[in-house]
Parts: structure tokens; sequence; C-alpha cells
């Protein structure tokens, strides 16, 4: 997860303005979303802390984001770095002091608007217990972006326009995943967003081929799963393309049947939350 969130200030007005930066495109230029989004014209340019960063707004976007040309003094990571902030969900309230809290423990390629959640469940002597037990890790890249929380708001699911996300699955990690498969084991993953890489990447057997782009794959009830076997996930929220990917696994009754549970049981939501492994 990069410092992704950025406030600053409308040039001539001095407006506050807040960006999240989603997706790099090409020429320095980024998919964003802006707050307040009524004033965020096209042409308008913003200012973040003293000028090291400048954004000018180039276009609209059919997702309701905008296009933004980034201007900077120096790399932009290290830009970043300085002036941006941890992405947290709307509904935590809070900053997290330690950004590193809202990383997962084997996080490594930058790039991404939020964690895959599922995997702040996992610790170091935990990966280190499940290798020893001879259960197989593999590692792969999703960026997620405004696709993952863009909540459905059509009246026919199938009319939800879904974000694309750029991912990686590299040959090791696809050997790994396949040569577990070929042995008869299972393929667990842990997250919804590992779950859309891989189901992106398989073919009818359940094999995946290396690859690295960009899926708008929108998994939802009726979805037949090729390369998931089992499913580690949080609970989400409701209307979310995230818990229909989990009624597609698990089923729409199941799915709602662990929900009541949770409720019941008090068990915590969303990212910081419990989760459920789905068999």
């Amino acid at each position: 997860v990069i410092p992704a969130r950025l406030l600053g200030k409308r040039e001539g007005t001095g407006g506050r303005m807040e960006v999240l930066l989603l997706t790099p495109l090409t020429g320095g230029e980024w998919e964003v979303l802006v707050k307040p989004g009524r004033r965020a014209r096209p042409g308008t340019t913003l200012v973040f802390g003293e000028g090291e960063l400048r954004a000018n707004i180039l276009r609209e976007t059919a997702f309701g984001g905008r296009v933004i040309k980034l201007e900077h003094r120096g790399p932009l990571e290290g830009v970043l770095e300085q002036l941006g902030k941890t992405p947290l969900p709307p509904y935590i309230k809070e900053e997290v002091q330690d950004p590193e809290r809202y990383q997962t423990v084997y996080a490594k390629n930058p790039g991404s608007s939020a964690a895959p959640t599922a995997g702040f469940h996992f610790t170091a002597p935990l990966l280190r217990d499940l290798q020893e037990a001879g259960i197989e890790a593999a590692y792969i890249t999703l960026h997620i972006g405004l696709g993952t929380f863009r909540p459905v708001e059509t009246e026919e699911v199938e009319d939800h326009p879904m974000h694309r996300e750029f991912f990686i699955l590299s040959p090791e990690a696809a050997g790994r995943i396949n040569g577990a498969r070929d042995r008869g084991g299972r393929v667990v993953a842990v997250g919804t967003t590992a779950c859309r890489t891989l189901e992106t990447c398989a073919d009818s057997r359940g094999r995946v081929e290396s690859r690295r782009g960009w899926t708008d794959l929108f998994i939802y009830p009726g979805y037949r799963y090729q390369a998931v076997d089992i499913l580690l996930t949080n609970f989400h929220l409701p209307k979310s393309t995230l818990i229909m990917l989990v009624s597609a696994f698990a089923g729409l009754e199941a799915t709602r049947r662990a929900y009541r549970e949770a409720v019941e049981r008090e068990y915590r939501f969303y990212s910081f939350g419990d989760a459920m492994l789905v068999l």
C-alpha cells in the first residue's frame, strides 16, 4: 500500500481538497478520486505541501473519478512518503500512527490503494509454522483500487461496471500453484484479492498461467470457480462486490448463515476484523 491519500488546496482559492491515487497511467497521469468532487473541475490545479507536488485535473472518468497530471520535485515515491497518508477505509475514523499496521507482513511491490486485509491475520511465525506443516505459500500481486470498494448500485448485478486493477502472477508462483494441484493438493486463496487474481489467470482445468496485466473480473453468484478450492476472507460491507464474490463461492444461504452467526457472536467486521475459512 502506498501513501496514496493526499491533502491539499485549490490553487487560487485555497479551498481544501483530498485526492486518493488509484491507478498510474502514462506520462505522469493518474486516475484518482477527489473530494469534494463538485469543485474538482477539469482545469483546476491542486497544490500539496509547499508546492513539492502539484496536480492538474484533466478530465472526469466514467466511474466518477478524475484523471490528473502530477508535477513533483524529485522522485514521486519520496514526495508521497513526505506528503501522503495511509489511505484507510472511510469507516476507520482515526489515523493509524504506524503505517505498517496497514500492511501485510508479506507486502512487497508498492502500488496498491488498499491492503488485502485477509492477510492481516498472518504473522511471520505463523507463516513459518505453515511451511513446517508442509503448506507451501505462493505470493501474487494485485494493486487494489476502486473496483474492490465501489458499491453495487445498479438494479441488476450484471450491469455493475467493474473497475480494472493491475496484477502480477509470476512464473514461480504459477509453478507452485500448479504443482500443488498436480499433487492433489488444494489451493487456498487468502482474501478476495488473491481469489480474483487466480481466477483471472485460470483455465477450465484449474491451472493458472503466469500473467501480468489488468483484471476487471466481477465474480457474483452463478460464477464457476476454476482455481480456488478454499477461501479465507474477512466480513465485508453489504452491497459490495466482495460479499458477492464470497456468496458465489460459499452459496448465498451459507453466506447469510455465517454473517448471522458473526453478528450474534459480535465478531469484528471489515479491515481489522475477524475472518472466516470457507471450505
